[in-house]
């Protein structure tokens, strides 16, 4: 059985952490870059015991939630002042779904999804679902006008997203786009309907964490990792205003897709055992 430690050097937690940030907030999926580019490198962390690697990947996602919660203090602030029905029921709806469908199909996900080939599957699947949806929405709503329908598309987005390569930011922005908002809109609602997921999942699995312990040396390899993606986060939050400005998703779904070519095309060119 592989040494965690040698599985994830300090230096390869850190260097993780610092890449979640940037991948957190553009639609590309930080969960598959994640897994892809220490894949791509030859780093030994796919040897790490699966449990682990997703409860870093959790860890990694909890150090971007808090610079968010910091970063976009003013956002949260005024959100959370003018919470009302409907908000409330936007916040409920799009968090009921992919919390039903993480409980039921998480272990079905992480056994059989979790290769460098199924992420590069759903590279391609949610760049296509972006294009797509980029190309036919229109811009005829504005996020005040979200309603019971709209949290449940948002919902089915992100748990859409629990493939791994999907993207919880790509779908969701894909989902309202569809619908119909603008793109800072749309960037918004996929920020608002994000946050409770992210801190759920993280309280759900930081609880299993707890339980089960950490190997012995371990836990300050995730400590540095959750540092290293709160400070990348901070200091990448100007990424969000430029998805905004951006006039299509077409060019992140390009690199997603030559991301995949790339995954695919090693991983055919691997030697079978």
């Amino acid at each position: 059985m592989t040494d965690p430690l040698e599985a994830l050097p300090l230096r390869h937690a850190v260097l993780l952490g610092v890449l979640h940030g940037p991948a957190e907030l553009l639609p590309i999926s930080s969960s598959g870059h994640i897994t892809l580019i220490p894949w791509l490198a030859g780093w030994p962390y796919e040897s790490l015991d699966g449990e682990l690697r997703k409860a870093f990947e959790v860890a990694l996602h909890a150090g971007t939630a808090a610079a968010l919660l910091i970063a976009l203090r003013g956002e949260v602030g005024d959100a959370a002042r003018g919470l009302d029905r409907r908000r409330i029921t936007l916040i409920a709806l799009s968090f009921a779904v992919p919390a039903a469908a993480g409980l039921t199909l998480e272990r079905t996900i992480e056994e059989h999804l979790g290769t460098p080939e199924s992420i590069a599957g759903g590279l391609l699947a949610g760049s296509l679902a972006m294009a797509w949806t980029d190309r036919v929405g229109g811009v005829t709503r504005a996020r005040e006008d979200a309603g019971a329908a709209d949290a449940l598309w948002l919902g089915v987005a992100q748990a859409c997203a629990l493939i791994p390569g999907a993207s919880r930011n790509g779908m969701t922005l894909a989902a309202a786009r569809r619908r119909g908002f603008g793109r800072e809109d749309a960037n918004a609602l996929s920020r608002h309907v994000a946050l409770p997921v992210i801190v759920g999942a993280t309280a759900l699995k930081g609880t299993r964490l707890w339980r089960r312990g950490l190997p012995p040396g371990l836990a300050g390899r995730f400590a540095a990792g959750v540092l290293a993606s709160f400070l990348s986060t901070l200091g990448s939050t100007w990424l969000i205003r430029q998805v905004e400005r951006d006039r299509s998703l077409a060019p992140y779904a390009v690199y997603r897709s030559a991301l995949a070519a790339l995954v695919l095309r090693r991983a055919w060119r691997r030697p079978r055992r």
